[in-house]
């Protein structure tokens, strides 16, 4: 029942006064391979007992001792969301396990799902290349948690825990990365924030982006978005944190804010039904994993 009505509330979210918005074909991601056999038939999957793929999620890694707490919590919650259902954690870097350890000690059956807010180098190139060294594992890759209307939900819940209810204007703080989906992803998940904020101005701004700017074209970054929208006549904007764990991105774009900001996204409910929607979508999707295309779940109750 708590599974059903998780997926229920994700599905009504989207109604708005005409009906549910047109639905697109979804495409699929281009930045991975997704090496599995597809199931038959479009609704989520839920194999039972043992059949039942062991969900991997795949989170950066950190030197700040609360990134593994934060996010060994997050899966906490997705267990308790979803009882039997094996979840395991590999890291990117500086955490162990890292991935291709965690992969090692699996058998069978896996779905990957990248605790990872946008594409970029880490969805496109460093999973598909640590399935690659696990021949053993018959495994299939989950799009990036965002965007998606539940990570706009998350953030949102973060934003008014830090005093922000009724912000006048927003910089949405991301790692980001060169890949231009990235980019493209955090606009999608600003614009997500910005109609659940009631038309509020939400600005994507980069931790790794030059602090002073760069050539026409270059994301900004949270100090040249701070200034852009103190241009505007928003002179104390909320931070929303567009990480899962606290690190030093995090805290460098904290710092940085005149206003309220929030806390990294951490075990947030929302995020741990994405996690779950992720793991979902990946099973239903025919070739592997899907985009998408509405920005919304596609969910069967």
């Amino acid at each position: 029942m708590t599974e059903i009505s998780t997926q229920l509330s994700d599905r009504l979210s989207r109604v708005r006064l005409h009906g549910l918005p047109p639905r697109t074909p979804a495409a699929r991601v281009p930045d991975g391979p997704c090496p599995v056999r597809a199931p038959d038939g479009p609704h989520p999957v839920r194999p039972s007992g043992a059949t039942r793929p062991t969900l991997v999620a795949v989170a950066h890694g950190s030197r700040d001792p609360a990134a593994l707490r934060t996010v060994t919590a997050l899966l906490d919650r997705v267990r308790r969301l979803r009882p039997g259902l094996v979840v395991r954690l590999g890291h990117i870097e500086l955490n162990a396990p890292l991935l291709p350890d965690a992969l090692a000690e699996l058998s069978g059956t896996a779905v990957v799902v990248p605790l990872l807010l946008a594409r970029g180098q880490h969805a496109g190139h460093d999973i598909p290349a640590a399935l690659a060294g696990a021949p053993h594992l018959t495994a299939r890759t989950a799009r990036p948690l965002g965007p998606h209307p539940l990570l706009a939900a998350a953030l949102h819940a973060r934003l008014e825990e830090a005093g922000a209810r009724r912000p006048d204007a927003v910089v949405l703080a991301a790692a980001g990365s060169r890949a231009p989906e990235s980019a493209a992803d955090t606009a999608r998940t600003a614009r997500l924030l910005s109609q659940r904020l009631g038309g509020v101005p939400v600005l994507p701004a980069y931790a790794s982006a030059p602090p002073d700017g760069g050539p026409a074209g270059t994301p900004l970054s949270v100090p040249a978005a701070l200034r852009a929208l103190a241009a505007r006549g928003h002179h104390r904007p909320a931070l929303a944190s567009c990480f899962t764990a606290p690190g030093r991105f995090a805290t460098q774009c904290a710092a940085a804010a005149p206003g309220p900001a929030a806390a990294p996204l951490g075990d947030h409910p929302a995020l741990a039904r994405l996690v779950l929607h992720r793991y979902d979508q990946a099973l239903a999707a025919r070739g592997g994993c899907l985009q998408d295309s509405s920005g919304a779940a596609t969910v069967a109750v």
